[in-house]
């Protein structure tokens, strides 16, 4: 199975930007929609944008706006540009595709606090 591995999280002031990165283990260009999940303390794990592999991406609404899906076959990465970030957004951010694998990688803390 491909493993996925996330990185760039870290703690951030409300206003500030992040850039998660989620380098796979083998091609992604065969999956056909790749995603980024998250799971708040004490809530479930929200699917928040996904993109296909033509390019086309979707948002949760509560980020609409505010952060950027994308996805480099090439290198087998895809990436969440994450901008004017609110302490709400504070969470353990995941890939996987959709619908996810049951092979989850670690993921990335993010917390958004002053």
């Amino acid at each position: 199975q491909v493993q996925l591995v996330e990185s760039g999280g870290g703690l951030v002031q409300p206003g500030g930007s992040l850039r998660l990165s989620c380098a796979a283990s083998g091609s992604i260009s065969r999956f056909n929609v790749m995603a980024w999940y998250r799971q708040a303390p004490g809530k479930q794990r929200e699917l928040v944008a996904f993109v296909t592999s033509g390019g086309s991406t979707t948002y949760v609404d509560s980020v609409k706006g505010r952060f950027t899906i994308s996805r480099d076959n090439a290198k087998n990465t895809v990436y969440l540009q994450m901008n004017s970030l609110k302490p709400e957004d504070t969470a353990v951010y995941y890939c996987n595709m959709v619908p996810p694998t049951p092979y989850w990688g670690q993921g990335t803390q993010v917390t958004v606090s002053s």
